[in-house]
């Protein structure tokens, strides 16, 4: 289903695009005369004020707007749905068997045909993990495969 869109003709300033997200996030772009634009941004919880502001010059707007375009396409970009491949972030709680243990004793990759290619640790991002690498609760792994490959991985570093 597509969002709906609300236009609100603002006198003197322009016009005002409101949506929610299907996650129930609001966006609201105001198309100023001069052609710049504002977009703001509120949760859907319901708190007041904006989550972000951010008012566009005309060339800033254009650039994102060719960003957001579902036909922008760059050859520099995989994209993973189209060689059948799922990417997911998986918690690992303190309670893990694999909680202080190496990413290597997991044989993840062996066993599920998925591969570990990043951990966040906290804000720290951790790409291309060695396999002497140490695992900790908190972690959050993020694991490429097939959705079924992706599925047993999450089953296996989820066991406690």
């Amino acid at each position: 289903m597509s969002p709906r869109t609300r236009i609100k003709h603002l006198p003197g300033v322009g016009l005002r695009y409101d949506f929610s997200t299907a996650d129930g996030e609001h966006l609201s772009v105001i198309a100023h005369r001069n052609g710049s634009r504002s977009l703001d941004g509120y949760r859907g919880d319901g708190s007041d004020g904006a989550a972000f502001s951010l008012h566009l010059t005309v060339d800033e707007a254009a650039v994102l707007a060719d960003a957001l375009l579902a036909g922008h396409d760059d050859p520099r970009l995989l994209r993973a749905d189209e060689l059948g491949l799922v990417a997911e972030r998986i918690a690992l709680s303190a309670a893990s068997r694999w909680n202080g243990r190496t990413l290597g004793t997991t044989r993840l990759r062996t066993r599920t045909g998925a591969s570990i290619v990043a951990i966040l640790r906290g804000s720290n991002p951790i790409p291309s993990p060695a396999a002497a690498f140490r695992l900790a609760g908190g972690d959050t792994l993020v694991v490429v495969g097939t959705r079924e490959g992706t599925d047993a991985a999450a089953a296996l570093l989820t066991q406690n």
